[in-house]
């Protein structure tokens, strides 16, 4: 008898969470779905009462009247730019430093990791105007060196994420390897990156999503029609009195778009990093 009951409310317990999970999912993608539906409305059908979900008439029109209206492809090319550099940087510098910190002794790594982790408490609007002084100095405002040379220096976050990941990988493997004769950076190479795959990829996601979405950065930077972003650039849908929303979501679609589909595919390589590596992040 006691079994039967402890079946039941394990059952009504993953029941319970399933209802729960499947509700959180329609919370947080109903405004998604809103915005691909708007995108194939025409403008009197997205405000036409009793609002539908989906479209009374079908518009397919709208993607191509979206990227016509701006120069859409090349905001899309410029953010593309800044976004692969951004990338570029960090992958390339925040494994290095989290290494450094985390498998080799040297005086002083525990107050830097200390003074790393401070930073994040400073928020990004105490240091905009001195960094902006400071780029302006140099006569770089105007161009992408301070939305992607920030980046070649490795983000704080990244670099304790990482660094933390890397303190969890065995110190035997990497002192075999020494004994085999290896150096340090064949042990960084040869070890350290393949078994940090899936903190790389994490990383990878942060900056890409940071990178591609940013609005304030190149809101205080960029000034240049020709050099803006797709976050500064849609903002041209906005007109004075009136706003195309019909457009405005089918442009936020493709916008959005290659987020989502890189974001799964790093998912994906995620999972099997840690299948791989046989380690825990």
């Amino acid at each position: 008898m006691d079994i039967n009951v402890f079946k039941i409310r394990r059952r009504a317990s993953h029941v319970a969470f399933y209802i729960l999970a499947i509700a959180l999912f329609i919370v947080f993608l109903s405004p998604f779905i809103v915005m691909v539906t708007t995108s194939f409305k025409t403008l009197d059908d997205a405000f036409t009462v009793p609002v539908k979900i989906l479209p009374r008439e079908w518009t397919f029109s709208n993607y191509g009247d979206a990227v016509e209206r701006v120069p859409y492809w090349r905001y899309m090319g410029n953010t593309a730019y800044i976004t692969l550099l951004s990338l570029m940087g960090e992958l390339i510098v925040v494994p290095l430093v989290a290494y450094s910190l985390a498998k080799i002794r040297w005086r002083g790594a525990g107050i830097v990791s200390g003074l790393l982790m401070a930073t994040m408490m400073i928020p990004y609007t105490v240091t905009m105007i001195p960094l902006y002084r400071t780029w302006h100095a140099f006569g770089l405002t105007g161009t992408y060196v301070p939305l992607i040379a920030p980046h070649f220096v490795g983000h704080a976050y990244y670099i304790i994420i990482m660094r933390q990941f890397m303190k969890g990988i065995p110190n035997s493997l990497f002192e075999a390897a020494k004994i085999d004769g290896a150096n340090e950076f064949q042990r960084y190479i040869t070890l350290g990156i393949p078994l940090c795959k899936p903190a790389l990829t994490t990383v990878g996601i942060y900056t890409f999503i940071a990178a591609w979405s940013d609005y304030l950065a190149p809101l205080i930077y960029i000034s240049s029609k020709d050099r803006m972003t797709l976050s500064l650039g849609l903002q041209q849908f906005l007109n004075e009195f009136t706003v195309d929303w019909t457009l405005l979501m089918a442009a936020a679609v493709i916008f959005v778009l290659p987020v989502v589909v890189l974001f799964f595919i790093f998912q994906r390589n995620f999972v099997e990093g840690v299948a791989t590596s046989g380690l825990k992040a």
